[in-house]
């Protein structure tokens, strides 16, 4: 008997999935659900404790689904070619599935597929899902090349038309199962069970921590919370306002966020898209949203997908024809360890990074914060390294899109060349967003019984105070690794100095940049009533 597979790498979800559509198309065929850990597939090259668990999470869910109606996920941790001539070989395989991973870092592992799939006379089948346009139609109906400012993209896809609804979920009634014998299981290394975290290798990063908010993965929770999510976008619509998460950030309170489960692609983005689209309607009338900025940050999502699809230097600096070659200081191992693991003697900076580490998640204004302090605003430290430390350990971190916010905030693409005047002042902009200090004390324990008014600036504590406190700065604490109002006159000095080099030719190098000021407050994501406070010119 023939059968067919369906291979999972992101787009782990039932729902809207047209690669589950194909593979079970022809019923009279045994249907093989594959994933397969091969050291790279879903982020796994560079991924901390709480991704990896995320993950499995989401497979683990698979799994119970495709249980429910007879058959289960075979996970593998092999070569996918090696897992794919095995079944052709012993199971007949004749048609392989799979969603579209449009970015270039996936591009060696599937042409070694379709050429396995081609060389055995199987046919594969490549289905556009995780995202809502194919970034390469988009491409094409550019000239060949991708837009460079965020105006021309929405030019682009609004000629191109509205994405695609979701497809209709699967009738199971027929769908048979195939089995894989113990003796092909093990020559493959097929788990007997979806492994764990700490069955692959994998601990917690702050083992005696207590995380507040812990994410859980999978389609079934997923959807769940998109029913939470849409609440409150409606309740916003109501109001009269759009993007409730970034109009009044709530770094306290549940995170709403769908960003982790676009990313492993448990909710499909394309139901996003078109819920969000639909309560709007629902709430004005039966009228369509003037403008795209109620779904903005999928657009932008759509926009980094459709900038690095043939740019496979796209994540560092050097070789990257899109990013300035910025000289950032070589960085002391100190300095970095102090950013990464939140020792920074800034304590909003130092909060965001412990929390990124304890729970894998922080919020988009937050990441805004912390990135600008690591690169332009303070350090002078370069975007990969901290490109690199997200990838292990946000959740949601996705090589284009994590690498394309980098390279902005830290002006080196998608902004005006160098021409940047402001950079996050990391004690105004805590404060301001958390004038109570709670969120700072939930991170930072050690500053819990400092008072309010020293918590932005403990250094600034008498010893007394800091005594009384239980907080000694230098002993409990870190002192400030830079004076913030000094680097960020030093490197004010240093991008105006490379601006003047570019410039000096005369023609600027070919660089993404943003459209005007307005679209780039939009993407820092900050509420206007931050600017002022928050930003310091420098």
């Amino acid at each position: 008997m023939e059968s067919s597979a369906l291979w999972f790498r992101h787009g782990l979800r039932l729902h809207d999935n047209p690669s589950l559509h194909e593979a079970i198309k022809d019923r009279d065929r045994l249907f093989y659900p594959i994933f397969i850990f091969d050291g790279e597939s879903a982020g796994t090259k560079l991924c901390g404790y709480n991704r990896m668990k995320f993950l499995t999470e989401c497979l683990e869910d698979l799994d119970k689904q495709f249980r429910k109606y007879g058959g289960q996920l075979f996970v593998f941790e092999n070569k996918p070619e090696v897992v794919f001539k095995a079944l052709n070989k012993h199971y007949n395989l004749k048609l392989l599935c799979f969603e579209q991973d449009c970015e270039p870092v996936w591009r060696v592992r599937d042409e070694n597929v379709k050429r396995l799939c081609d060389k055995r006379g199987v046919k594969w089948m490549e289905c556009v899902s995780h995202t809502l346009w194919d970034p390469f139609r988009v491409i094409e109906e550019n000239g060949g090349t991708p837009p460079l400012t965020y105006q021309a993209f929405l030019y682009v896809v609004s000629n191109i038309g509205n994405p695609p609804r979701p497809v209709d979920d699967v009738n199971w009634q027929g769908i048979k199962f195939g089995i894989i014998s113990p003796e092909i299981a093990a020559e493959l290394k097929m788990f007997p069970k979806v492994p764990t975290a700490e069955d692959l290798g994998y601990t917690r990063e702050a083992p005696n921590e207590i995380r507040m908010f812990r994410w859980i993965g999978g389609e079934t929770q997923a959807l769940k919370l998109l029913q939470n999510r849409l609440a409150i976008e409606k309740s916003a619509f109501d109001g009269g306002y759009f993007l409730p998460n970034q109009a009044n950030p709530d770094l306290l309170g549940a995170p709403t966020s769908q960003s982790a489960a676009l990313r492993f692609g448990c909710l499909s983005v394309r139901r996003f898209y078109w819920n969000l689209q639909d309560v709007f309607k629902t709430v004005h009338g039966g009228n369509l949203p003037p403008s795209p900025h109620i779904t903005g940050q999928l657009i932008w999502r759509e926009y980094f997908y459709t900038m690095s699809v043939n740019n496979e230097y796209y994540a560092e600096m050097e070789r990257n024809p899109i990013c300035l070659n910025i000289p950032w200081s070589e960085p002391k191992k100190e300095d970095l360890n102090r950013w990464k693991y939140g020792k920074t003697g800034f304590p909003f900076i130092d909060a965001v990074m412990r929390q990124l580490l304890l729970e894998g998640w922080v919020h988009h204004v937050a990441r805004n914060a912390v990135a600008c302090f690591l690169t332009r605003g303070d350090l002078w430290i370069s975007w990969e390294y901290g490109l690199h430390h997200f990838f292990k350990y946000l959740l949601d971190a996705d090589w284009s899109v994590c690498a394309g916010n980098w390279m902005w905030v830290s002006s080196s693409a998608f902004e005006q060349v160098l021409d940047c005047s402001e950079c996050v002042c990391p004690v105004a902009f805590g404060r301001r967003l958390d004038p109570g200090g709670e969120y700072v004390k939930r991170y930072l324990p050690e500053l819990r019984s400092l008072p309010s008014e020293y918590l932005y600036e403990p250094w600034k504590a008498p010893i007394d105070v800091q005594e009384r406190s239980n907080c000694i700065i230098g002993k409990d604490y870190p002192p400030p690794i830079v004076d913030h109002t000094e680097a960020s006159k030093r490197n004010k000095y240093f991008m105006q100095t490379l601006r003047e080099q570019i410039m000096g030719g005369g023609n600027a190098p070919p660089h993404c940049r943003p459209s005007d000021e307005n679209e780039a407050k939009s993407f820092l994501g900050l509420p206007s009533q931050c600017h002022e406070h928050c930003l310091i010119q420098i």
